[in-house]
């Protein structure tokens, strides 16, 4: 078996590379044949996932062809806002991958992992209103990242009872991986593969999890990469970038962030700056097109939006922290102004980028349709004003058709409305969500929870503005605290609380 490296110290000290590769493809081949258990392995794209794939390919490619019967599924997630240097080197990867794995014979199935619509990055800021991610709020990871490779690893275990999860995860990429390593390996039911505490009936096998990152770009600075791929254009993409690595096949929490990482979302807002795509225009001219991008990211990194969140939670309570309302979703108005301006960058970028990235795509038609429909249908915003911003900005109609919640009033009705409210946004959004509601029940073979619905649209549009709510939940407090020991006993629990203002869903 390979020696381990302790001390930090490189696995090619005590051993040539020669022997430590050797051992190593022994060891590989002996777990590929031993069962009929699948394998799947996490490709990023960097450079962790990408030796791992190739020790695995180069120890198959030593095995007869009658022998490589298993399949190796090759899983890469696209969150549909990575770096999109680094999203087009890895979409190309997997392409050439796939065309030589078939050429050759070999057991490889690389597979492109994106999230269900509804949990796209753009559908639940832009759609439902989620505030850009922080620290207590990393709502992206698990819906971006975990659920995809989940999924699909889940669904590889019902179908075949069990599956080997083949990572380029590293001791040396931190103390707390280190850890976390050294714990799972003392439960190892043989001896390079570890349990999976969080994926039933998955095993983990690490082959390179003894290297150091030099051990790493010293494998792939002189080892060819068997589908084609040239190892020395990778390397250049690390170049001028912060410290870490890769975003790696992220399958739970505990699974660092790619904010923390080298190569990540363009849109993170969890970490202060995008060093890595700041660094890939200060570096390179011919990546200049990407500065509106970086300047998007950075509208969203706002540090006080409270002025572009709704004073009531998703649900339309209201919570008080510190005497305060805690901000809940954007506003209509705020979620209509970062599709103008997602969509705007876009636009831009087709006119004036380069070539290979004229047909950019920011965000999906299946997102603009999914945000049309959670305004429209889920939200009451029945003005439809999705396919009016896509015109503007893209200078084209949104050609799907009208949804039928949509086709009840027109804009000069709402505008009627929004007139006979004297301005008031409160009192206008709660007439149009009432009349939404009853007309959607109006069309129902049974009514049944309309007034429920209709009782709680009242509730959400109690409270004029975020001053009147707060007074008027500061008194309650108040009263509840001076009557809560007499004889009438206390007044009905209100939706007071004392909250962390980041930590809360809105």
């Amino acid at each position: 078996m390979v020696k381990k490296s302790t001390g930090g110290n490189s696995v090619f000290q005590a051993q040539a590379m020669t022997q430590v590769l050797s051992e190593l493809f022994e060891e590989v081949q002996e777990l590929y044949c031993s069962d009929d258990v699948p394998w799947v392995l996490g490709y990023s794209g960097g450079k962790d996932s990408t030796a791992t794939l190739q020790l695995i390919w180069y120890a198959l490619a030593a095995l007869p062809v009658a022998q490589r019967t298993k399949p190796i599924y090759v899983i890469s997630t696209d969150t549909l806002v990575e770096n999109p240097v680094v999203a087009a080197w890895v979409s190309r990867s997997l392409e050439q991958m796939a065309l030589v794995a078939q050429q050759t014979q070999m057991p490889f199935v690389p597979t492109r992992l994106t999230p269900d619509v509804e949990n796209t990055f753009w559908v639940n800021l832009i759609g439902k209103g989620y505030p850009a991610p922080r620290p207590k709020f990393r709502w992206c990871t698990d819906r971006l990242k975990i659920r995809p490779s989940n999924s699909f690893i889940t669904n590889m275990v019902r179908e075949r009872g069990e599956v080997i999860l083949v990572l380029g995860i590293r001791k040396q990429e931190s103390h707390a991986r280190a850890r976390s390593m050294e714990k799972h390996a003392r439960g190892r039911v043989r001896e390079r593969l570890s349990p999976n505490a969080n994926l039933p009936n998955s095993l983990i096998y690490s082959p390179v999890e003894d290297w150091t990152s030099d051990d790493v770009w010293t494998y792939l600075m002189q080892v060819k990469n068997p589908w084609g791929y040239k190892n020395r254009d990778l390397l250049t993409l690390y170049q001028g970038a912060s410290a870490d690595g890769e975003c790696p096949l992220v399958v739970d929490s505990s699974t660092p962030s790619c904010g923390d990482s080298r190569f990540g979302c363009w849109v993170c807002t969890m970490v202060e700056q995008d060093k890595s795509m700041q660094a890939m225009i200060q570096n390179d001219q011919e990546k200049e097109w990407m500065l509106p991008l970086l300047k998007l990211r950075n509208e969203l990194d706002i540090k006080d939006d409270r002025p572009l969140r709704d004073f009531r939670r998703m649900n339309g309570n209201i919570q008080l922290f510190h005497g305060r309302p805690v901000p809940g979703p954007y506003t209509q108005a705020a979620r209509a102004q970062w599709l103008r301006r997602l969509l705007q960058v876009q636009q831009g970028l087709r006119e004036h980028a380069p070539e290979n990235v004229k047909d950019i795509e920011l965000i999906t038609r299946a997102e603009l349709n999914e945000i049309r429909r959670i305004w429209v249908i889920d939200k009451h915003e029945i003005e439809d004003l999705l396919p009016a911003i896509y015109e503007e900005v893209m200078g084209q109609a949104f050609e799907e058709p009208s949804l039928d919640e949509a086709e009840c009033f027109s804009s000069e009705d709402l505008a009627l409305l929004l007139d006979a409210a004297d301005g008031d946004r409160v009192r206008y959004e709660t007439v149009r969500e009432l009349l939404s509601v009853e007309r959607r029940h109006r069309v129902m073979s049974r009514r049944a929870g309309l007034l429920e619905q209709l009782d709680r649209t009242l509730a959400r549009g109690l409270h004029e503005n975020e001053e009147d709510a707060t007074a008027f939940l500061m008194d309650q407090q108040q009263r509840l605290q001076q009557l809560g020991g007499s004889e009438r006993g206390p007044l009905p629990a209100l939706d007071i609380a004392l909250v962390d203002v980041e930590s809360t869903t809105p």
